[in-house]
Parts: C-alpha cells; structure tokens; sequence
C-alpha cells in the first residue's frame, strides 16, 4: 500500500479567494454604522457576535448577514434606521453574488497532485453558497468527492477517514487555517501543509500545535509549491523513513 492514500483540500482562501470579500464587507459595515455611533468598537463587537452566533447559524454569509445586523442594532442602541439595514442586506447578496476567483498557481498544483493521488475536498459554511463556489470554479471534476460539513474538527475528521477506508496516518490535508484545516488532522496522526493566507479570520487562527504534531505538518507560501510538499510527506511516510 501507498504510504500517503489520500490527498485532501480546503476550499476557501486555499483554492480561491473569499476572506477578502469578509473583509471589505466588514469595512462596509463600519461605514454604514459609524453615523449612528459616538466612538470605535463596531467591529469588535461585530466579532463576538459572530462568534457568539457560530453555533446557532453557522459560517458563511448567511451567518455573517444575521450576525452584522444584529450588531447593527446593538452598537447604535437600535437608532440604525431600516434603509441602512437593507444596505447591509445588499451588501450580503453581493457577497453571495462574487465570482470565484482561483488563487495563482491552484490549478496546475492541484491536477498535478490529482495525477498521483486520489484527492477530496473538504469545506465549511453555507451549502447553498459552497456548493455554487465549487461549481464556478471548475475544479469540482478534479475531486474524488466533496464534503460541506458544518464544522471541521476532530470528530469530522475521523468520520470522514472512516468513510474514506484511510488511516490518518495515509492521509494529507492541505489548508490555510491552522485551526480547523492543520491542527484536528495533526491531532488524529495525520499529515497537514499549511498555506497561510494574506488574510486569514482570527477565530481560524486559535490553535496550538503540539511538539509531537508538528514534525508532521509542512508549510508553504504558494501553491506551486504544494506538489513538492505532498512528495516530500510521501517519502517522510515511507516504512523506510519511519523506520528510521
């Protein structure tokens, strides 16, 4: 058997852009509020809302929408009047609306590990909007099969190992959060490259990586370089390597 049997990755802000849009979103939202409030902290209470209503709606947009009007209404003490809330419902709909934009060199890395592995991807959020992202970006053909799942942890993980008949030993995931892509694949014995983002949601970045874990996790700074990564795990896996 191969050392490495399956190769897996995260969708946003690994295969194509998306924090970007969360982002400029968010500057938006201080803008449409600023008028209604007296000093700065919109934001940061934007985030511990969102924060706050993960488990009740979820990531994505939607979850996103629901939480800054929330926010809306908390930071000016319910003086935001109803056309500057639809405002931050278009700015929702754009959202949801933004084409899918590859990162540079995601194509090419990805068919080239895809000629050697069996890979699949694994994403979070929203059904609707990750299912429509996966079909613009014309990668989905490419995949062995496509998970959208609700959280991306431990018990995820191994679930879908068990489903995929792979060890988490044989198995790589590649991502741009150390939370919810490196650290739960890393914990279950598994391999993990990480591809940091210029934008990366704080919440994504809480995660400690043991000692023990990390000699099993690799990083790179683009994609091109991902097919060299996933072969130099694949000799790391080896019995001749472990051995040693």
């Amino acid at each position: 058997m191969p050392p490495i049997r399956m190769v897996a990755f995260d969708a946003d802000d690994t295969l194509w852009r998306s924090e970007d849009y969360f982002d400029a979103a968010q500057a938006e939202f201080e803008r449409i509020v600023s008028p209604h409030v007296s000093g700065p902290g919109a934001l940061d209470r934007l985030a511990a809302i969102e924060r706050a209503n993960l488990a009740v709606f979820g990531y994505g947009v939607k979850g996103m929408a629901l939480s800054m009007i929330e926010a809306a209404i908390e930071v000016t003490e319910q003086r935001i009047g109803a056309a500057d809330l639809h405002r931050i419902v278009v700015l929702s709909k754009e959202m949801l609306a933004h084409p899918v934009e590859l990162l540079p060199g995601v194509r090419a890395a990805v068919e080239e590990i895809a000629a050697d592995h069996p890979i699949v991807m694994i994403t979070k959020g929203d059904l609707f909007h990750q299912e429509a992202k996966v079909r613009d970006s014309g990668l989905g053909d490419l995949f062995r099969r496509i998970e959208i799942v609700s959280e991306k942890d431990t018990a995820t993980y191994a679930r879908l190992l068990s489903e995929f008949d792979a060890g988490a030993s044989e198995f790589v995931m590649i991502g741009n959060s150390l939370r919810s892509d490196i650290a739960p694949v890393l914990a279950l014995g598994g391999w993990g490259v990480h591809v940091p983002y210029h934008l990366t949601w704080a919440h994504e970045l809480e995660a400690e990586i043991p000692t023990a874990d990390a000699r099993r996790l690799y990083t790179v700074t683009e994609a091109s370089e991902l097919p060299t990564a996933v072969r130099t795990i694949v000799d790391a896996a080896s019995p001749e390597s472990v051995g040693t």
